[in-house]
């Protein structure tokens, strides 16, 4: 959506057992996408060759970043850093907004 008011956290739902993803901006300089985790649900350590920013929208998870592990609850943020290696996991149902830019 372009041009309107937007409540970020309600473009996506939870569902059980999941992580659910949409895309908010796709270009060829980044991405943002909004994520919603079920309780439990994760992503196994990763690398990617860009920046990126999570910003943590409702919920809690544990972030960790080249082995230092990270809590994070609504309305913190952290960069994650290019190349290096990290992995997310929902300490509670969580939503987060991650900006990845490319250039």
């Amino acid at each position: 959506p372009r041009a309107q008011v937007l409540k970020i956290a309600d473009l996506v739902d939870y569902q059980d057992g999941s992580v659910v993803s949409r895309i908010v901006v796709k270009a060829e300089t980044g991405n943002v996408t909004l994520f919603a985790f079920d309780e439990g649900q994760d992503l196994s350590e990763h690398t990617v060759p860009f920046d990126g920013l999570v910003h943590v929208l409702d919920g809690e998870v544990e972030i960790k970043i080249s082995g230092k592990l990270f809590h994070l609850r609504t309305g913190d943020a952290i960069v994650m850093p290019a190349n290096e290696p990290h992995a997310v996991k929902a300490v509670k149902r969580f939503k987060m907004l991650l900006t990845m830019i490319r250039a």
